[in-house]
Parts: C-alpha cells; structure tokens; sequence
C-alpha cells in the first residue's frame, strides 16, 4: 500500500499519519540511519521495568485511569473538580460541557511552564509545572476568567471573553512576574484569543455564541448506538481548534499545527496537545453516558517526560553533544526526530508493559500505559538524574507545544 501523498491535508491532520510517520523514522533508526539519534532496542526492557514498577506502586490493584488533564487536578490527595462538581445543580448533558470548557483551556495553557515559575493556591501548596499550571488554570476557570457571565454563569469558556483574553490577566492568574518567571505567558494569552476567534468560526461545533462545551453537543450528535470512536474525537479537535496554532505550514490553505519537517520522511505531524485534549475528553463523554471506542487509534504522547524516559533509559542515543548541552527549537529537527521515535516506540513499550504487568491491550489501553506509567516512569529518572528533575533534552517553547 502507497502511503498518502505529502500534501494530503485530511491524512495528515489524523493519528493515523502520526503513528505511520513515527514508524518510518524508526525503521531508520533501527538501520543506523538517522543523523540525530542511535536506537537501543536491548535497554528497551530496563524502561519496560521501570514504567511496570512505577505503575504497580502507584496503582497497586492496577486500576489505573486514562491519562489525562483531570488527573494533574488532584493534588495531595484532594481532588479539585471533585469537589467543584459536587456542589453542582446541573444535568449531566450541562456538567459534560462545563468539563470541556474547563478541559480545553486548561490543557491549551499547559505548555512548559519552565524551571523557575512556582503557583501557591489558597492553601499555600507550592505546586510547579503541570501540576501548578493544572490548578491554577483550574482556579482561573473557576473564578469565571474565562465567562462572558463571571457572576451569574462563571463555569464557562465563552468566545467574546477568550477573544479578549490579555497577557495581564495571565499574568496575574497564573502569579507570574520578573522573579517568577513563566515559560511563553505572552504565546499562552495569543492562544487563548485564538481559540475565542476559532469557536465564532465553527458554529456548527460551538454553538451561536460561541462555547468550548458546546462541543460536548456536536460530539453527541455523531454518537451510533450510544458509541463514539475516539477518531471522532480528535478529528472534531482538529477540524475546530486548527486555526488556533501559530501559523507555521500549512498545505491548500490549512494550519497543519503541530506538524514538522524530517529530512528523511517529509512532514511529521505530532498534534500532541490536540491528542491530550482528546484523551482529556474521553471522561466527560463516558461519564455522560457515550461510550468511546478504539482508544489506541489515538498515539502516545511526544512530550518532555515520555521522550525523557527514553533518553534517560538509554533507548534513545543522542549523537551529538549539543542536544544534551543546547536549548533547542521545537523545530530543531533533533527534536523532530526524538519527538517521533517517541511516539513509536511508545507502541512497543506499551507492549512490553502490558506483558510485565499480565494485561491484555483491550483492558489497558495505551491512555492508561501513559498514566500509569511512562509519565510518571520519565519524571522519576529525570529526579534522579538531574537536579530539579529537568528533561534531558532542553527545548525552547513557544507555550504552544510543549
């Protein structure tokens, strides 16, 4: 079978293109042809241990969760939408779309919040980085920051308000400042008036006027039999938030956002954002009463940490000193390339997983390897490694990608 054509804007905006890309830049590796990268596959084992370890610690009866955005909003034990939800009055069709506004806000301002930047909640928990970015967009969501209505309907992400949406408000939600610096604050608040402008383009997914949750209804209105593949979940993603990523290549008009070029393949499309956000949906609409099916059409994730564990394991070789001494650009294609070799060998990892934990892929699926798992798995060696738990690869982020 030929692969798509290079410009085919529909294939290349699918997990299908990124799983099948991913898989041509490790069959490189697996020949020593890459410039950037050499592949262990005999260390791929000590990673398979280490994500089986950290899983069984963390999930002792093996009941792990989807990964998602809904996990970094327990914090110490307390589970903030939890407690948020239980003091609603709405339905479950209403609870639903608030979960999507909260969900795709909180997952677009989720980008590398760097070393430095701390965010102290009303408690006084220091909390940094996905955690920290977590709560404090969950408490930006909750304070109405993001409702035309902040006083009468505040659990809402409404365009005419995400339109407006300032550096300085950012700013002061998320208490950042010169002595506490925030990784891509002003690409954040960009992002966020993109998305108004996206959801008043798109009425047919968000509603006149234009509302995140709104979403929740046009995803219901494809459901068959109370099912909906998480295909659809991405595509309707994709399709709606497309013009929200900085314009960067774009085939017969279209915004292909988080996709790069590889000398060896061509374009490598990623939407690693636009995948967690779909992962991050999957709840609302189950618990909704929608059941998703064909989970693992989605892919891994290729982030800091689930990259990280495979650098840090000694799966993934970089070639040249200045990957592991340099800042570099998201498209460095270094970076493109450990980014895709992640994606593919998250498959075989989860495999290996799976065998070690005696589970079968139909009940643990690969959102559940990611949280279980090869998240936590990255962050943990990185501890160890490193002072302040860093990645191994530094990369400088726009806060729309990472």
């Amino acid at each position: 079978m030929t692969a798509p054509a290079e410009d085919d804007v529909a294939w290349l905006l699918s997990a299908d293109a990124v799983r099948q890309r991913a898989h041509a830049i490790l069959a490189k590796a697996e020949r020593g042809d890459l410039a950037h990268f050499g592949y262990q596959p005999e260390r791929l084992g000590d990673a398979a241990a280490l994500v089986a370890m950290v899983t069984r610690e963390s999930y002792p009866d093996l009941g792990v969760p989807y990964h998602s955005r809904w996990r970094h909003f327990v914090v110490e034990g307390e589970d903030r939408w939890a407690a948020l939800s239980a003091g609603l009055g709405a339905d479950a069709d209403e609870i639903a779309r608030i979960r999507f506004d909260l969900a795709v806000t909180s997952v677009l301002l989720d980008a590398g919040a760097g070393d430095r930047w701390r965010y102290r909640d009303k408690e006084g928990v220091e909390l940094a980085r996905s955690e920290g970015l977590a709560v404090a967009s969950f408490d930006l969501f909750r304070s109405g920051s993001f409702a035309d209505d902040p006083i009468r309907a505040p659990l809402r992400a409404d365009a005419a308000t995400l339109s407006a949406m300032t550096e300085e408000t950012l700013a002061r939600g998320f208490q950042a400042g010169p002595d506490n610096p925030l990784v891509g604050l002003a690409g954040r608040a960009a992002l966020l008036r993109r998305l108004g402008s996206a959801l008043t383009a798109a009425p047919e997914l968000f509603g006149t006027p234009g509302r995140v949750g709104n979403l929740y209804d046009a995803l219901k209105a494809q459901t068959g039999d109370g099912t909906l593949p998480a295909s659809a979940i991405l595509g309707a993603v994709l399709r709606g938030l497309g013009p929200i990523w900085p314009g960067r290549i774009e085939r017969g008009g279209v915004n292909l956002g988080d996709t790069w070029s590889h000398s060896a393949v061509g374009l490598v499309p990623f939407h690693k954002l636009s995948q967690w956000l779909s992962y991050s949906l999957v709840e609302p609409l189950e618990e909704a009463g929608i059941a998703v099916t064909g989970l693992d059409r989605l892919t891994g994730l290729p982030e800091y940490r689930n990259g990280g564990l495979l650098v840090d394991s000694g799966v993934l070789v970089p070639k040249d000193p200045r990957i592991l001494a340099d800042e570099l650009e998201v498209g460095d294609e270094a970076v493109v390339e450990w980014r895709a070799l992640t994606v593919a060998l998250l498959d075989r990892l989860a495999d290996a997983v799976r065998a070690r934990l005696g589970l079968p892929a139909e009940s643990f699926p690969l959102a559940k390897v990611l949280q279980g798992g090869t998240w936590t798995a990255g962050r943990r060696i990185a501890r160890d490694r490193r002072p302040g738990g860093g990645p191994p690869i530094r990369i400088r982020s726009d806060g729309t990608v990472f």
